[in-house]
């Protein structure tokens, strides 16, 4: 997509199979053109020449003549039409002067009844001129140039997948227009897919990555050894940096294409032909632009180098640690990073919203999640220490509401609890109707419990909160709960006090597992379910002992509403 500003020339050329657009003026005119024309950019004052690029385009059964696009189109694609407005570099750079030509031909097809084929070539000039301020003490004028030559191919690149993808288009006085398309003719039976698409099993399928639609073929094709595709249903695939033909068959993006500068090399692009890393810098990466510096004037023992580690430190730092380069001292990684190998300059920052609980640490592990805590009102659901199933942080306070639906109360039940045994109350988890010290309290702990338990909570609503201190940390607590009609409270009751109920490891078991809790959960939510799960497919699932001992409870129960 390419939109042009106000001072553009358009030239219908003699054939409607071609034409010609300008956009400012090239270099080459000269002073005496540019101050005739006042109002186009100034090029010859440049503080350098300016960058010049050329690129052929191919689009496949279109016209070059143009025709003024519908609104509704242009509605449709609002997002490639801002392409044009951006095109083709940001604003740290300036595109003086555009030329497009458009030429259009008929290709024969094979096959004596094949009809003939239109095909447009777009060849593309631009100029880019720098800016001055750009240029630093970090960055010269070649290295400004460089720059803005990637910038120019990267725009070129992005113009390239508009145009296969069908979306080129020109703005022109107020008026947009696009490159005339020949409707697709619809397949007997079904309708004509996309560009870039295909028919499978009467649906269009887009042409995936590493692939690209061959409308000789009219399927899609992997890209070819020495190219590669980064977007899905594309009409062609890009050249690799390196322009060796090698790689692999349907290559996915750019590192795929082989040829890359391996580890302890580099090269303007990060393909081959690659230059050794020179003494005091290194490389741990392939395909990379540029060496690392070892910094505070560290060299390395020899060129190539491709870690940290190859940079002659006056101290090796170990794990958790990070090396220096000003005060050639180890440096312990701070909170919320961590480092686990020995030697390294760097930490590496915990993922999301995690954080380490000290600093020096030396795993991933020890970065924990910190969310916990809010309001529960479903009929069912749990509380989780933070950063379970792994040790929770120290310093950590989490706090949740349950607040059943109208007429219900709340079972619990703890499987489980790790908390680590200190001569005071360390880490406490407490369960009262409110925040208040003096509100009624249903359970509390400070304590490991392997063995697990169920109870009714004391009061319709739950106020639970969790504090850990700073010292030693544990794996904590996963505790389901579930809302019952307050109309079974004598059942439930009846149910969760019979010590039988815990008595074996069979039984013990059931309140350890998701799926049984479950079960469990739904007859005690709803005592008529208790046959669903004594039926002959489902008399596998709890053990005979712990059927019998609910059969005789929820029956004599459900006896009186017989």
């Amino acid at each position: 997509a390419v939109a042009t500003r106000a001072d553009t020339v358009f030239c219908p050329a003699d054939s409607e199979n071609s034409y010609t657009l300008s956009c400012g003026v090239p270099v080459q005119q000269g002073k005496a053109q540019q101050k005739r024309n006042a109002t186009l950019p100034s090029c010859a004052d440049s503080l350098a020449p300016p960058i010049k690029q050329k690129a052929r385009f191919k689009i496949k059964d279109a016209k070059c003549h143009l025709r003024p696009r519908s609104k509704e189109k242009t509605k449709d694609s609002g997002k490639q039409a801002g392409l044009g407005g951006q095109f083709p570099c940001t604003d740290n750079c300036q595109v003086t002067f555009v030329n497009l030509k458009c030429d259009s031909s008929k290709k024969k097809r094979r096959g004596r009844k094949s009809p003939s084929k239109e095909v447009s070539h777009i060849t593309a000039e631009f100029e880019v001129e720098m800016k001055s301020e750009e240029v630093s003490d970090t960055c010269n004028i070649d290295c400004v140039r460089k720059r803005m030559e990637q910038k120019l191919q990267t725009a070129i690149k992005t113009l390239r997948k508009s145009i296969n993808k069908q979306q080129f288009y020109i703005q022109f006085s107020g008026t947009e227009y696009e490159v005339a398309q020949k409707p697709a003719k619809a397949t007997e039976g079904h309708e004509a897919c996309s560009t870039g698409q295909v028919l499978q099993g009467g649906k269009c399928v887009t042409c995936s990555m590493g692939t690209f639609y061959s409308g000789e073929h009219n399927q899609c094709v992997p890209c070819s050894p020495g190219t590669y595709q980064d977007t899905e249903g594309q009409l062609t695939c890009e050249p690799c940096p390196s322009n060796d033909g090698q790689g692999i068959a349907g290559a996915r993006n750019v590192s795929e294409c082989g040829g890359q500068c391996s580890p302890g090399h580099y090269s303007s692009d990060g393909f081959k032909p690659c230059r050794v890393c020179p003494l005091g810098t290194y490389q741990p990466e392939p395909g990379r632009t540029l060496c690392f510096p070892c910094g505070g004037g560290l060299v390395t023992k020899y060129e190539g180098a491709v870690s940290f580690q190859d940079c002659e430190t006056k101290v090796h730092c170990s794990p958790g640690h990070y090396y220096n380069s000003t005060t050639h001292r180890c440096i312990r990684c701070p909170v919320g990073t961590y480092q686990p190998e020995f030697g390294q300059n760097y930490c590496i920052t915990c993922p999301g919203n995690t954080s380490t609980d000290f600093d020096g640490s030396t795993n991933v592990t020890h970065c924990k999640n910190q969310h916990c805590g809010g309001e529960l009102g479903d009929y069912t659901g749990y509380i989780e220490s933070p950063n379970y199933p792994g040790d929770y942080p120290a310093n950590v306070e989490c706090i949740w509401n349950i607040n059943p639906p109208p007429k219900r109360r709340i079972l619990i039940v703890v499987p489980e609890i790790f908390l680590p045994i200190e001569d005071e109350c360390g880490d406490v988890l407490v369960m009262r109707k409110s925040a208040s010290p003096t509100s009624i309290t249903t359970y509390e702990t400070c304590q490991t419990y392997e063995r697990p338990i169920a109870f009714t909570s004391r009061s319709r609503k739950l106020w639970i909160q969790f504090k850990s201190n700073e010292g030693n940390s544990g794996k904590g607590f996963q505790v389901p709960y579930v809302t019952y009609d307050e109309d079974y409270q004598q059942l439930i009751e009846d149910i969760v006090r019979d010590g039988r109920l815990y008595a074996s490891e069979n039984h013990q078991e059931i309140l350890k597992d998701k799926k049984l809790i479950k079960a469990l959960f739904d007859v005690l939510a709803h005592p008529q379910n208790y046959f669903k799960y004594t039926a002959q497919e489902s008399k596998e699932m709890f053990p005979r002992s712990f059927i019998k001992l609910l059969r005789s409870k929820v029956s004599r129960f459900l006896r009186p509403y017989k």
